[in-house]
């Protein structure tokens, strides 16, 4: 308080060694990592300097500093992640100027200046990610649904409604399906006179939940009613020869597979009647013919199960009859209470439910987990989530052929757990590669048709080297590099990963915030998203801001509020991944819209005095 009291001068000559002690540290860490920054290609050699730099200001606790510099009207070193050497030079100059004080020592190793650490950053992100959009600088990044692969003209919508980079998911869909993806985009670009990047992110080890158990084989024909119970319109079915099954012809609800010979004594008109697994039948009527199909409709609720008797009528007379196979299986999911014990097994096993004998429990639920090294290294105590972190547990115990588990969130009314479903374990140390097998073979098959490849579960410097090491043996030197940061142990050492990833440039930074809020926990994740902007901005590496931006506009049409905060805080990236949705085209033109705003006002974390539009103030003199 006394403190703003004082003369400037007196302000200044307490600041000047806290200023030279930080300017000390920043030159001494980045000579401590000399060898690590002459790895890097002598282009970039400035960026690895000047994250050390920040790295070095951001370990000591300068906030009282920060006040002091503040009652002298400096800056306050809160926007120097892109040049944090410079900043600590410029402010300890003007302080040297109001004590009358010589200028500091200007030895300056590897230090980027004021104006070219945006220009790096930028050129940097230009590199990896194409030009950037007229009106911002955020390029937009779409994640392909599998209609992609035959819809060419999803693809042409996408690119003119600003899509800049595509991303296929290669944990979906197969080769085949993302090279018709690549073509479409490149007939797109052809015609539209656009260019786009594409990116294969690569699976990694999927740790996730594996199969379940079927509990039957079942077809449920579902009919739905209006606000009076009517049915406005029947439920399409489709009927097909088991022998040689055809996809429908349009979208229907169901499909019976039946005798083949039965459906080619069919005639317009007929009824099938199909034993309900009630004690009941129900009835389809036969509408459409198509090839060896027919599309029939059905105005009841119905539950067909495996080897239902059919029979197939022409006014009264029983023309033909068959059984209904074969029937899909059906999988039900686990439900799960707070209390309740879960057996994770090895991926051998399959999942099932509780059984019960009465009110007593016989045997827990059980679900397997598609790594196994999981079990060779998680242990009593630690915790354990599942399907982004809607369920958690505690493991109890680790039997080497399972895991215990006792659940500890779930819903109050339960909640259920499927196959395929994520598992994060963040406080495990898992001693698994980054890149498997099927990573290398698709890499491989998709290199020449991309531009970058994205690292899935990223967690060590060897990590990120060994993809460097692929790349090269592979000689994929074309291919810029994604890196994914979405566990605990990559955001722990997230500044040796950027340090390493500088090897070879260009590089830039995923921010996966679904697995990275469940890994270090949704209060933190505002926090540690934060940090991870500012690092890579030190280190001028661009981010791409991932992860449910936008999801619920993508899905239903209509944006929730909290979303299009989230999309406008984006701006701050070089790059914005969007999910699918049936209204992806519609979220692009929607956030396109946003960034054009949000650019006027803001610049990575610096705000910008654009004109606001509420300014004008009313003539009082009228």
């Amino acid at each position: 308080m006394y403190q703003a009291l004082l003369p400037k001068s007196s302000i200044s000559e307490k600041v000047i060694p806290a200023l030279k002690e930080l300017r000390v540290e920043a030159i001494t860490l980045e000579r401590v990592f000399e060898n690590d920054v002459n790895l890097v290609p002598p282009g970039y050699r400035a960026s690895a300097g000047n994250l050390l730099h920040y790295l070095a200001l951001r370990q000591s606790d300068i906030r009282d500093l920060q006040q002091n510099l503040a009652l002298l009207g400096l800056s306050r070193l809160g926007r120097s992640e892109a040049h944090a050497l410079s900043s600590i030079d410029a402010v300890l100059d003007a302080a040297c100027a109001l004590a009358g004080a010589p200028r500091a020592n200007r030895d300056r190793p590897n230090s980027v200046d004021i104006k070219t650490g945006e220009i790096y950053l930028n050129e940097h992100a230009r590199r990896l990610l194409g030009e950037p959009p007229g009106k911002h600088g955020t390029r937009i990044m779409v994640t392909m649904p599998s209609e992609a692969a035959h819809d060419a003209g999803l693809v042409r919508e996408l690119l003119q409604a600003g899509m800049n980079v595509m991303r296929i998911n290669c944990a979906h869909d197969d080769i085949q399906s993302w090279l018709a993806m690549v073509g479409h985009l490149r007939e797109a670009e052809q015609e539209l006179g656009r260019s786009c990047k594409i990116l294969a992110d690569l699976a990694g080890p999927k740790l996730r939940t594996g199969s379940i158990r079927a509990v039957d084989r079942l077809v449920e024909i579902k009919i739905k009613r209006d606000i009076r119970g009517n049915i406005p319109e029947p439920t399409a079915v489709w009927l097909t020869p088991r022998a040689q099954p055809q996809l429908p012809a349009s979208a229907v609800k169901a499909t019976l597979p039946v005798d083949g010979g039965l459906l080619a004594a069919a005639d317009e008109g007929d009824r099938l009647v199909v034993e309900d697994t009630r004690g009941v039948t129900r009835v389809l009527t036969l509408v459409q013919h198509s090839g060896g199909s027919w599309l029939a409709h059905c105005r009841q609720h119905a539950y067909i199960a495996e080897g239902a008797w059919c029979g197939l009528y022409r006014g009264s007379e029983l023309v033909a009859q068959d059984s209904v196979s074969p029937i899909p299986e059906v999988f039900q999911p686990i439900l799960l209470h707070v209390g309740d014990e879960l057996l994770v097994t090895r991926s051998t096993e399959l999942g099932a439910a509780a059984i019960y004998d009465g009110e007593e429990l016989r045997q827990p639920a059980a679900i397997p987990c598609t790594l196994d090294e999981v079990f060779d290294t998680a242990q009593a105590g630690q915790p354990i989530w599942f399907d982004d972190g809607r369920i958690g547990g505690t493991i109890r115990a680790n039997e080497g052929s399972c895991l215990r588990v006792e659940i500890t969130h779930a819903a109050p009314q339960g909640s259920k757990l499927a196959a395929e479903k994520g598992i994060n374990l963040p406080q495990t140390d898992l001693d698994i590669p980054a890149l498997t097998g099927a990573d290398i073979r698709n890499l491989q098959a998709l290199a020449a048709h991309i531009d970058l490849v994205g690292m899935s579960f990223v967690r060590s410097p060897q990590d990120v080297m060994s993809l460097h090491q692929l790349l090269e043996e592979q000689g994929h030197r074309h291919l810029g590099t994604i890196l994914k940061i979405e566990t605990t142990q990559a955001f722990d050492d997230l500044p040796m990963i950027l340090l390493a990833s500088l090897r070879r440039p260009p590089v830039g930074v995923m921010v996966a915030r679904g697995d990275l809020a469940v890994e270090v926990g949704f209060e933190r994740l505002a926090e540690v998203q934060e940090e991870i902007l500012w690092m890579c901005e030190a280190a001028h590496i661009p981010v791409i801001w991932a992860t449910q931006v936008l999801e619920s506009m993508a899905k239903s049409g209509m944006p929730s509020r909290a979303e299009v905060s989230d999309a406008a805080l984006s701006i701050r990236a070089e790059c914005v991944m969007l999910n699918k949705g049936p209204y992806i085209v519609e979220t692009v033109r929607f956030l396109s819209g946003v960034l054009d705003r949000m650019s006027g006002h803001q610049v990575k974390r610096r705000p910008t005095l654009r004109r606001l539009s509420i300014s004008q103030m009313p003539n009082r003199e009228q």
